[in-house]
């Protein structure tokens, strides 16, 4: 039989599976169980009840998070002219069109967010089998094809970010991290939450979000009674 470890031990101890916890309790003991050595994400997984087999009532956008993810995000924009000098005066790492599409042919691609302007889509289509797979593809319904590029890449160095539903209709997203206070934390998530309930689709029949789990990146996974959300009972 596999021993415990110290912290497996005190995870048992403290957490219970079959309990919904009240969202502050959540993170106070998230906080208290992130020991690793690094500073841990804050993850969300939301279980929606769609049939995710049916692509009317899949679910993909994009929300800004008001106190961003705690990550510094790395952005590479396909435009020239007036937009290019706008992405760099926001803070874009790489700005091209041809030249930057090359690169990633190369496999030169040390960046989180692409971000296109609708005149370059052309150039963006010629690598799209590289960005695709890695979900860096721009789409103007995630807000990344788009003519305000300087405001785009803004965007995603505040805390602009994607989301779409697994196959089994939960979306997973990082809300922050462990060092952030709890009520940044809890303002990521309801912003996430009113960004998936403008989301439903019509067909959705039942209730909409089901279940809301939160967890550290090397941590437990707490249930969060959503009677505490406001996104959930406004």
């Amino acid at each position: 039989m596999t021993k415990l470890t110290k912290r497996m031990r005190i995870i048992r101890e403290r957490i219970h599976s079959a309990q919904s916890y009240d969202i502050n309790q959540a993170l106070i003991l998230i906080k208290e169980l992130a020991t690793a050595r690094f500073t841990e994400s804050v993850d969300v997984a939301v279980n929606l009840g769609i049939d995710a087999r049916k692509s009317d009532q899949n679910i993909r956008g994009y929300v800004i998070l008001p106190h961003g993810t705690g990550r510094f995000m790395r952005v590479a924009v396909f435009t020239n002219r007036a937009n290019a000098v706008a992405a760099k005066a926001a803070g874009a790492e790489f700005i091209g069109m041809e030249d930057l599409a090359e690169k990633i042919k190369k496999g030169e691609m040390n960046f989180d967010v692409v971000i296109a302007s609708p005149d370059a889509m052309h150039i963006v289509s010629q690598v799209g089998q590289i960005l695709g797979p890695r979900g860096l593809m721009p789409n103007p319904k995630m807000g990344t094809v788009t003519p305000n590029i300087g405001e785009a890449v803004k965007n995603a160095k505040a805390g602009h970010v994607c989301y779409r539903n697994d196959k089994n209709g939960i979306i997973h997203l990082t809300i922050g991290k462990v060092s952030f206070n709890a009520d940044q934390l809890i303002d990521n998530l309801e912003s996430f939450l009113v960004a998936i309930n403008k989301s439903k689709p019509p067909q959705a029949k039942g209730i909409f979000i089901k279940k809301i789990s939160l967890s550290s990146t090397m941590g437990a996974s707490f249930t969060i009674d959503q009677t505490g959300l406001k996104a959930c009972i406004g």
